[in-house]
């Protein structure tokens, strides 16, 4: 649980940031779904209500032959008859009087009374409670008083339909439930004669005839008696068990001997009150004998020998008793078996005419159970017949008005603030799933991950949105500080010291390329390095522009002719940094710029500066890109942010690397920092700069574009090609020879 809330928490910034960067389409979304949702209430026509509320009676419709718990129809009682009541207003047989009624087909001049019907259902909004039996008819149209007589006429119309179609179910069922009384009828003579008759075959006396129906079934009539032959074998049943407990007790009695029996003479079940009186004296003699004995005196003492006498004098009374009971057991045992034997010749004896007599009694009961429940059967149907009837000729309601429809004075329909809401809900739900759609379906390289994750290279740079030309800016701007950044990541990913040559490549005109390298030339030769920018897109250049320079001679004019390279490189006014501008575009730049002459250009600046940065037209569009790509030592990708999809993206660096290229990293370019919260830790430079420092006193804030402000003469220009034969001697010193600083050793 601990990892839910910090996931919850990231999924909903990241829902967030998705909202805020597609908030345009989501407004724009929103105010067109409101403006259409306006529209449409605006010509939306004028309706009146017409409102019944009226409450639905539970009249059962039907007879029950069997009464249920309630009393009533159970259907009655249950949400379904209302429901199925409700759906019954919309139904054409209550509709089509009040289409008739109103003369609506030729009102709303329609050709058919089905189009009538259409119309009338589709103004018409019943609507039922909630756990009630209410129903609400409301009826909407353009006249406020044909409103109100419509949905009053409709209600009108459901309950004279009911009433019809409950007299004609009770006429039905009355009809058959008369035609069942007199089957009935006849089925209960038919089973009286057949009763007296099995009654008059059996011989069956039957003077309880009302209880003749609870008797038992295997009961028999025998001799006006009620002595059955089940009761017969219940006593043979008790003598035979007598017998067995007679015979127990003999054989346990008969294993005693005379002190046994005594000692247990008091369990013996004897109706005799002597063996009670004299084993408890018997006892008592017997302990006061034991304590004489235990006190010292003998067998022989007087006192031993009257109690010994006593004690005899009791055994022989008790032996007496006992004996006389075990006669009374064997006399029992032989009463016991002769009532038997007796009785048990007797129920054989007698046992086949009760079998006879039970059958005959059997289908008597039989009978008479028939015929009593069809006369309870008739009875029933007799009794609902006639108490349907009474009911019926007691008129009762289907429903009850509780208020009819009455002229409204101002319309229902269209609902303005409703129909506002809706339309301000459903644009801002079809806004925002537009919004994640998009953001779905969107391709393009939209953070870092993305750049390393799907090309595998490393972001060496984030450059926000809206940065200029820095050496156009008068004084310190926070802008320098991505350069910087990119600056310290190529001098610390430098795997060669001799690797100086950069080309700098994108996959599409318009990523800030040429911005990135001019920059980049500019922080460099601020940090004390001889920097050449070579302009080599032959086809658009632009460096010379930024430079606010002549582009008359160059890169081109040097490869097509035997030009020193003193007369076409520039020094311009930022110490350190010198440009070679394009110059014409020739019709074969690819053949200039794959040529001997180029290679040795490279080799030679190589040696001579310590960076080399070349501008190179887009990698994808024309071949330049692969060739100066194949001869730099490393290739820097300019990406811009959200512009190109990530498999084009993917194509650029393979196209470098099909040539054998080196990718050093990529540059993403042209951030805007509120499209995601981590790109604030890559700008978070610009709040180390306060407002009190030599800044261009227009940055006001990071994201705007930087204006010169500083005149253009003043702005730090080329100097002409015309005066650049004073930097000959400095380009023929050979500096790769001389001695590096320190900083230099860091260099490419």
């Amino acid at each position: 649980m601990n990892s839910t809330a910090p996931d919850l928490q990231r999924q909903a910034v990241d829902w967030l940031q998705v909202i805020k960067n597609r908030l345009g389409t989501v407004l724009l979304t929103f105010i067109l779904t409101f403006a259409v949702a306006a529209i449409i209430t605006y010509v939306m026509p004028r309706k009146y209500r017409g409102r019944v509320e009226m409450k639905i009676e539970r009249k059962p419709e039907r007879i029950q032959i069997a009464e249920s718990p309630l009393g009533h129809d159970p259907m009655a009682a249950s949400e379904i008859y209302v429901k199925t009541e409700f759906e019954t207003i919309t139904k054409a047989e209550t509709l089509y009087p009040v289409v008739e009624q109103f003369d609506l087909t030729k009102r709303w001049n329609l050709t058919s009374r089905l189009d009538t019907l259409h119309k009338l259902v589709g103004n018409l909004d019943p609507m039922a409670a909630v756990r009630s039996d209410f129903v609400i008819i409301e009826y909407y149209d353009e006249d406020p008083k044909l409103a109100a007589d419509i949905a009053n006429a409709v209600a009108d119309s459901y309950m004279k339909k009911r009433v019809e179609k409950a007299a004609e179910q009770q006429a039905s069922a009355l009809a058959s439930v008369d035609k069942q009384i007199k089957v009935l009828e006849a089925q209960a003579v038919d089973a009286r004669a057949k009763m007296l008759e099995l009654q008059k075959d059996g011989g069956i006396i039957d003077p309880t005839a009302g209880m003749m129906a609870a008797r038992a079934p295997g009961a028999t009539v025998e001799n006006g008696g009620t002595v059955t032959n089940v009761f017969r074998e219940n006593e043979l049943y008790k003598l035979n068990t007598e017998i067995i407990g007679y015979r127990e007790d003999l054989n346990t009695l008969s294993k005693l001997s005379g002190d046994q029996l005594v000692e247990r003479a008091s369990a013996l079940k004897v109706e005799n009150q002597t063996i009670a009186v004299l084993y408890p004296e018997f006892l008592k003699l017997k302990s006061d004998r034991e304590d004489l004995v235990a006190s010292g005196r003998g067998r022989l003492h007087p006192t031993v020998l009257g109690v010994d006498a006593k004690l005899t004098s009791l055994q022989s009374q008790i032996m007496y008793e006992a004996q006389q009971h075990v006669e009374g057991l064997k006399n029992k045992l032989t009463a016991a078996e002769s009532r038997y034997k007796e009785l048990e010749k007797l129920h054989e004896t007698t046992k086949q005419d009760a079998i006879d007599k039970q059958g005959a009694s059997l289908n008597y009961l039989t009978a008479r159970r028939d015929l009593e429940h069809t006369e309870a059967l008739l009875q029933t149907l007799k009794q609902q017949y006639f108490t349907t009837s009474i009911n019926e000729t007691i008129e009762k309601a289907p429903a009850t008005i509780w208020q009819r429809a009455e002229v409204e004075s101002a319309p229902a329909k269209p609902r303005i603030a409703l129909n506002l809401a809706l339309g301000g809900l459903v644009g801002l739900m079809f806004g925002l799933g537009l919004a994640f759609a998009l953001e779905f379906m969107d391709t393009t390289v939209k953070s870092i991950d993305d750049v390393e994750r799907f090309l595998g290279i490393q972001v060496l740079a984030v450059v926000p949105k809206g940065v200029g030309i820095l050496h156009h800016s008068n004084g310190l701007t926070p802008d320098m500080e991505a350069y910087r950044i990119l600056r310290t990541n190529l001098e610390f990913n430098r795997k060669n010291p001799n690797a100086n040559c950069l080309t700098v490549v994108s996959g599409s005109a318009g990523e800030g390329k040429s911005t990135t390298i001019c920059n980049l030339a500019y922080v460099c030769a601020q940090a004390g390095y001889n920097v050449l920018l070579i302009d080599a897109d032959l086809r658009r250049p632009r460096q010379h522009t930024l430079f606010n320079t002549t582009n008359s001679v160059g890169l081109s004019t040097y490869l097509a002719s035997d030009v020193p390279l003193q007369e076409v490189v520039l020094q311009t006014a930022i110490s350190g940094l010198y440009f070679l501008p394009s110059g014409p575009s020739p019709a074969d730049s690819a053949g200039l710029l794959n040529s001997q002459r180029m290679a040795d250009l490279i080799a030679d600046v190589k040696a001579r500066f310590d960076l080399v940065l070349i501008d190179s037209p887009p990698i994808l569009g024309v071949s330049d890109a692969s060739v100066l790509a194949h001869e730099a030592d490393g290739t820097l990708i300019v990406l811009q942010h959200r512009k190109l999809p990530r498999q084009m993206l993917f194509r650029v660096k393979q196209a470098v690397e099909a040539v054998g290229g080196n990718v050093i990293g990529a540059v993403l370019n042209n951030v805007d920092a509120r499209s995601d919260v981590s790109y604030h830790y890559y700008t978070s430079y610009y709040s180390y700069y306060s407002p009190n420092s030599t800044a261009d006193p227009n940055l006001k804030s990071r994201g705007r574009k930087r204006k010169a402000s500083v005149p253009a003469s003043e702005v730090a220009v080329t100097q002409p090609p015309k005066v650049m034969h004073a930097i000959t001697g400095s380009l023929s010193k050979a500096p790769a020879s001389k001695p590096k600083t320190p900083v230099e050793t860091d260099l490419f």
